[in-house]
């Protein structure tokens, strides 16, 4: 997948500096991204005074590209060339997914992208957006909205919290979260987000033992490794590990394994020529009804509503 970075002059610099390092990250654990850097000319200057150099013109839209267009002063001047707008409407034809940060989405309102969505900015700027574009449907307190292949974020650092977002939707959780640990970052979740997931949540601390096993029982919930062979992984006694796992994740190692179990067997679920019992094997689970009274005490319905 190409993510497209449309740089307009005086670009903030952690407008599109965090998400390039997610989408980065990503890559490291399979993401497959291609990251491209246009610009109105080939050199630009951010707003805080470097220069960005060798950027490539805007290239031929396609259905699967991420375009995000970063913020900065120039984004809400109304200067943006007829050109630059043109060719975000001709992507957004295409199929591809849009997306801005902080301030750039006033340029997303003058392309005219944003008329009757659900859009966000940065908090000082949402009123200004709402007057200067009234079809578009500002909300407030918000990190990101998506709504359909438009996904808007309210600047800065939030950003990162959209971009890991993308990531996830594309890549599932698991390469999400490996990227934000990579990056020092807990994954935010905006309150849109769908269920929970144990890939991203419990994440909230900076315990590399504990990130270690939590990332071993992510990764291969179908094996029964002992609690001496995951402290081996942590690099600490069994005692401590329990202890430590509890205080960074409020959950027991017990309690984590099987909702990482069951967040395996949600995926395995949709897929129909599998059997519950196949499920249940790949998950690591004695059997077929082991799997329903834990899947039924966790969702409060039967495995089959996965279905």
């Amino acid at each position: 997948m190409r993510v497209i970075f449309v740089f307009l002059p005086r670009a903030e610099a952690m407008d599109f500096a965090g998400p390039i390092q997610a989408f980065h990250e990503a890559n490291r654990f399979g993401g497959g991204y291609t990251l491209v850097y246009a610009g109105v000319s080939p050199e630009l200057p951010t707003e805080q005074g470097f220069w960005l150099t060798r950027l490539v013109p805007l290239p031929e839209p396609r259905k699967d590209d991420l375009v995000i267009v970063p913020g900065g002063p120039e984004a809400t001047r109304g200067a943006v060339s007829a050109s630059t707008l043109a060719w975000l409407r001709r992507a957004a034809r295409a199929g591809a997914r849009v997306g801005s940060v902080c301030t750039g989405a006033f340029v997303l309102g003058a392309a005219g992208l944003l008329d009757g969505k659900e859009c966000t900015t940065h908090w000082s700027r949402t009123k200004d957006l709402a007057r200067r574009f009234p079809k578009a449907r500002v909300l407030e307190n918000r990190l990101f909205v998506t709504d359909g292949r438009l996904t808007t974020s309210a600047g800065i650092a939030s950003g990162v919290d959209m971009a890991l977002a993308l990531i996830e939707e594309a890549h599932g959780p698991r390469v999400a979260s490996l990227a934000a640990r990579e990056m020092v970052v807990y994954v935010r979740r905006d309150g849109a987000h769908r269920q929970e997931s144990v890939y991203l949540d419990y994440r909230g601390h900076i315990h590399p033992g504990v990130h270690r096993v939590q990332d071993y029982l992510a990764a291969h919930p179908e094996e029964p490794a002992s609690l001496s062979r995951l402290a081996s992984l942590a690099a600490m006694s069994v005692r401590s590990l329990t202890r430590r796992f509890h205080e960074a994740t409020g959950l027991t190692v017990h309690a984590f394994r099987t909702r990482a179990r069951l967040e395996r067997a949600r995926d395995l679920l949709k897929s129909p020529e599998l059997t519950l019992e196949a499920v249940a094997g790949r998950c690591g689970f004695a059997d077929a009804r082991q799997l329903r009274r834990l899947w039924q005490s966790a969702y409060g319905e039967p495995p089959s509503a996965a279905r």
